[in-house]
């Protein structure tokens, strides 16, 4: 399976559109976490390794209470992450309706 094809079945996992605001607003403070750490600096470099983690509690509930399904994460953690970035790219290119 190329990651073409992942990203396509992903998208398959993301069709309710509160699950996709969610994926958003999860990305939106992966983004504001990575901007903390980067202005404050000092021991706040300690918790980078953090940064992938803040998205799930957002998208895992979209996934939970709005699209009654399981978590791309869970099968392929990397292509996962990944493929959230693609699909926030392509709602902000209007490719994907938010």
């Amino acid at each position: 399976m190329t990651f073409q094809e992942y990203y396509q079945y992903y998208l398959t996992l993301h069709q309710n559109k509160t699950c996709r605001r969610l994926h958003v607003i999860g990305q939106l403070m992966t983004i504001l976490f990575l901007t903390m750490i980067i202005v404050n600096g000092g021991c706040m470099w300690l918790l980078l390794p953090l940064a992938p983690f803040v998205v799930y509690p957002f998208a895992w509930s979209g996934h939970f209470f709005f699209e009654k399904n399981t978590p791309a994460a869970f099968k392929r953690p990397i292509w996962a992450k990944a493929a959230d970035w693609c699909m926030l790219f392509d709602i902000c290119r209007g490719k994907i309706e938010l």
